[in-house]
């Protein structure tokens, strides 16, 4: 299939490991511009060299604004952006969850999404095959005990994409969000060491667990996380905006 990629300008936000990297490989071999800034360098270090990367703390507000605004240049426009940074947060009840631990929480899971796209939608108006595509999380959709402040922060993702894609409909901006699943990979590791803590039992307890509520009892893979992007970023998905699509597997609890 053509996805009809080849010379989009496209930026990703958190793209130097895991699902933002698969997401950056993807756009790449496809034949598209890629920008891309995460907090870890020694990663971004290793990054093909035609990736425009900087290093950046999203939960920086004029950081993060001046990265897409350089990135955009340095591509001579934008046609996509992709809000993929994100953290787990604290795995806690609700009355051990810090303040501090739900701001940051927020800040970088969906305050960083506001930021970036308010900076790139006037840039995004110069396109002719513009879009957002934000991650959200099936804990945007179901909910996750433990786990408060990641879940809320996803589903305002939800809200923020769906509102976004009706307020830049006239502008044929199309705005759609990614719900990703139990995802291979070292964090979604951490999160189940987390919660085996919390809870007092093993990690094969809580693997099993978390499988049991699925359809498909496979972890998702970041790459498949990525083809979903890809597909609403290009031409094919001209039609879709306001969606909130889980790759998950036919998940229908998370803890």
């Amino acid at each position: 299939m053509n996805l009809d990629l080849n010379g989009s300008r496209v930026i990703v936000t958190a793209g130097a490991a895991g699902i933002g990297r698969a997401i950056v490989e993807g756009f790449l071999a496809e034949g598209a511009q890629v920008a891309t800034c995460d907090i870890d360098e020694a990663a971004l270090a290793t990054l093909p060299e035609a990736v425009f990367a900087r290093r950046v703390d999203v939960a920086d507000a004029e950081a993060l604004r001046g990265f897409v605004a350089d990135a955009a240049a340095a591509m001579g426009g934008l046609d996509c952006l992709v809000n993929n940074a994100g953290i787990a947060g604290p795995t806690a009840r609700v009355e051990d969850v810090a303040l501090d631990q739900w701001n940051a929480t927020l800040a970088i899971c969906l305050t960083s999404h506001f930021v970036a796209a308010a900076a790139a939608v006037p840039l995004l108006r110069g396109s002719d095959n513009p879009s957002i595509v934000n991650l959200s999380s099936l804990a945007g959709r179901l909910g996750f005990a433990l786990r408060s402040p990641y879940a809320a922060a996803k589903w305002g993702v939800i809200g923020l994409t769906k509102s976004l894609a009706i307020e830049l409909g006239g502008d044929s901006i199309r705005v759609n969000a990614v719900l990703p699943g139990i995802v291979s990979g070292d964090r979604q590791r951490r999160v189940m060491e987390a919660r085996a803590q919390a809870r007092g039992a093993s990690f094969a307890e809580i693997e099993a667990e978390a499988f049991s509520h699925s359809a498909i009892r496979e972890y998702v893979t970041p790459q498949q996380i990525a083809n979903q992007v890809l597909y609403l970023a290009s031409p094919l998905g001209r039609t879709m905006s306001g969606q909130a699509i889980s790759v998950c597997g036919g998940t229908d609890r998370l803890g």
